[in-house]
């Protein structure tokens, strides 16, 4: 119920005002979003860690802000590391707007990405772009072939997506959006378990598996599945948010992990936030303690 609440919340112009505008929320915000994307990647890769950095905005309106996302995207590629990846949501790019269009846009940032020894990742979005989504990454890899895409496993076909893409370049993650019931699944429980059976697909696919949990428990699974699909460390990545467990990035990083934190940054953070808090009743909590304690 909670979780419904918050990424209604997520949705809700009246609830983003209210919290936009409070003074406290910043500091709290820094947290989770980069206040200079520059600066924490560059800490990151000290660590020894790898990014995927997100300029947070979606479901844009017009072509103008369209064009806008790409400019940030391309001014953001001369900031980062060999090796680094963007996560693009292809709303941003103006998806809501024309197919083509996000197509067109997406294949720009993945020319100029290229051209930096970056890649490219489609972010996960709400349920009802998801064909598009897959189609926009069908056609980008005829000429990109190490662009990537995000796999929810709280949708029920999750794992029939994980088969067709299994030599791609794959993110998968529990999802943090809301679909009908007829699409998706509701029970932590049944979301767990297809994120195990989408994990067992893909670690026996011919593709680069991206394991975007801080489940201590899905983490051990695709350890032990990496192992009996004889894959070795470099075989495969372990995803995390910035913000989140960053000791145990650095644990898994420790024992020779490759280990990617997802960087957000740009002023459009409430849904991204919104979305944080519903995935982890802890991070609710730290959310509403910090503000008390700012009071």
């Amino acid at each position: 119920m909670l979780r419904h609440v918050l990424l209604t919340a997520s949705r809700s112009e009246r609830a983003e005002r209210l919290v936009s505008s409070s003074p406290l929320t910043r500091g709290v915000v820094s947290r989770y979003v980069a206040d200079d994307v520059g600066a924490v990647v560059h800490d990151l890769s000290d660590q020894g860690l790898l990014v995927t950095v997100d300029h947070l905005g979606e479901d844009v309106t017009d072509r103008t802000q369209a064009e806008h996302e790409v400019r940030a995207y391309l001014t953001l590629l001369e900031r980062l590391p060999v090796g680094a990846d963007v996560s693009v949501k292809l709303t941003a790019l103006g998806l809501r707007l024309s197919e083509q269009l996000a197509l067109d846009n997406a294949a720009s940032v993945c020319e100029a990405a290229a051209a930096k020894g970056l890649t490219v990742t489609l972010d996960a979005e709400e349920h009802d772009t998801i064909e598009a989504q897959h189609s926009i990454h069908s056609t980008l890899r005829k000429e990109h072939p190490d662009v990537g895409v995000v796999v929810q496993s709280y949708l029920r076909d999750a794992q029939e997506r994980c088969a067709r893409v299994d030599s791609a370049r794959v993110r998968l993650c529990k999802g943090a959006y809301v679909a009908p019931e007829a699409l998706a699944f509701t029970s932590p429980r049944d979301i767990d378990r297809s994120y195990v059976r989408c994990l067992r697909t893909l670690m026996a696919g011919t593709g680069y598996p991206m394991v975007a949990t801080h489940d201590p428990r899905l983490i051990e699974i695709a350890a032990a599945l990496a192992i009996l699909h004889e894959r070795d460390t470099t075989g495969f990545e372990y995803q995390m948010l910035y913000g989140v467990r960053p000791a145990e990035q650095l644990r898994l990083a420790g024992i020779g992990s490759q280990v990617r934190v997802y960087v957000p940054y740009g002023d459009d953070w409430y849904a991204y936030l919104m979305r944080r808090l519903a995935e982890r009743p802890a991070n609710l909590a730290f959310f509403a303690r910090s503000l008390l304690s700012k009071a």
